[in-house]
């Protein structure tokens, strides 16, 4: 009996978790084929700023070498980009003219860089920071001396600035909000944050707009809307991404903010599925790794024949570091009316605890430069049952509360 032919469009983090729950689930049940638009196999796309300032290199951030791709059966075609998707003949064509037929496709084809489009951004010294290549970009730019702006103050645009930092840059973060990372912190944990990153050499123009970058042939400098010039040799725009639903919407599939899929991965056409920041599941668009992780198993049961494998969402939550320093944040940012508020904060250690607690339940928490009970927090949140007893000791960690 010939196979069905799955063709999964992506080869980043998404898409490599659903070969791998595809392997474990049902190996050998599809001819599979990969289509990577950049040169190299999937990469940890968190480890981008350790690249750049050379504390990894290439093979640290390497998943799986494609040795093991065609030991799984899997063909993996890279360097080449999906140009249209021909669903009348079922069929993805690629760039260099090659066509890969299918039964079932997967778009696993990621987010964009957002590029501001303001004047003088397309001077070659003025760069996004979104992949391998962008990495390596800003890297031959980088020496030490060399004068860096970045715009963006969100995760993105701080791995940026720490990873420019490292390499003897002079770096300023320019950011239009009046605190960083506005979306996982409150002002105080966000101050807290600011102060360990200026102790690494960061600097910060916060509250201010970006207007256009000065320099004729070179980046000279960027321009705020208020005429202020702040001087540079290189521009990172590090302020945001946009699902990458091109191909997508080309097909005529269903699209709002990205590619909408229900609790099964599926969009509004038959036999095409979407994962990963590319896709909208209920109105929510994920951005981080744990969400594509778990659609992932959702699409690679599914696939195996498991039809009441459903996706029901995620619980958004930051649990990494930022340029080295530990943060996290999940649930609610700021107390609404009836809310208690628990605080810990030791500026002169750089951390910083907030807890917000509604009925008894714990429904947000913000940790920084200390989040080793990240996880027990995140689990709280989640099954959202009375502390009880936990709530008087809630403050001081999962081992104090355990011996109380």
């Amino acid at each position: 009996m010939e196979r069905e032919r799955l063709v999964v469009v992506g080869n980043g983090m998404a898409g490599l978790k659903l070969l791998e729950e595809l392997q474990a689930a049902c190996p050998g049940r599809y001819a599979v084929t990969v289509i990577g638009a950049e040169p190299e196999p999937a990469y940890n796309r968190v480890l981008l700023s350790s690249l750049l300032a050379g504390e990894a290199s290439d093979e640290d951030i390497r998943f799986r070498d494609r040795a093991w791709y065609a030991a799984n059966g899997f063909r993996l075609l890279t360097g080449v980009a999906a140009r249209a998707i021909d669903h009348d003949r079922r069929r993805v064509e690629l760039r260099d003219g090659r066509v890969a037929p299918y039964d079932r496709l997967v778009l696993a084809t990621g987010s964009e860089a957002i590029r501001l489009p303001l004047p003088g951004a397309d001077l070659p010294q003025a760069l996004v920071f979104r992949d391998h290549a962008d990495a390596m970009r800003l890297k031959t730019l980088a020496r030490p001396g060399a004068r860096a702006v970045v715009i963006g103050g969100g995760l993105l645009g701080l791995e940026a600035a720490y990873g420019l930092a490292l390499l003897g840059c002079e770096t300023t973060v320019v950011h239009l909000m009046d605190r960083l990372m506005e979306r996982q912190l409150d002002a105080q944990g966000a101050a807290t944050l600011r102060r360990a990153l200026e102790a690494k050499g960061v600097r910060f123009r916060l509250g201010v707009q970006s207007a256009g970058v000065a320099g004729e042939t070179r980046v000279e400098g960027l321009t705020l809307a208020d005429g202020e010039v702040i001087p540079c040799d290189m521009l990172v725009m590090a302020c945001g991404v946009r699902p990458n639903a091109a191909l997508g919407r080309a097909a005529g599939l269903t699209i709002q903010r990205g590619l909408v899929v229900d609790d099964g991965l599926a969009t509004s056409a038959p036999d095409i599925h979407a994962l990963g920041e590319c896709a909208e599941h209920r109105g929510v668009v994920y951005g981080l790794v744990a969400p594509a992780y778990a659609q992932a198993r959702v699409l690679a049961a599914r696939l195996a024949g498991d039809a009441t494998a459903a996706y029901a969402g995620s619980l958004l939550s930051t649990n990494l570091k930022v340029s080295g320093v530990s943060v996290f944040s999940a649930g609610a940012i700021d107390p609404e009316d009836g809310d208690q508020t628990v605080l810990l904060s030791d500026p002169g250690h750089g951390a910083y605890r907030k807890l917000i607690v509604r009925d008894d339940r714990l429904t947000g928490a913000i940790l920084v430069g200390e989040a080793s009970d990240a996880l027990w927090y995140l689990d709280l949140i989640a099954r959202a049952e009375p502390l009880g007893a936990l709530r008087d000791d809630l403050a001081f960690g999962r081992s104090f509360a355990a011996a109380a």
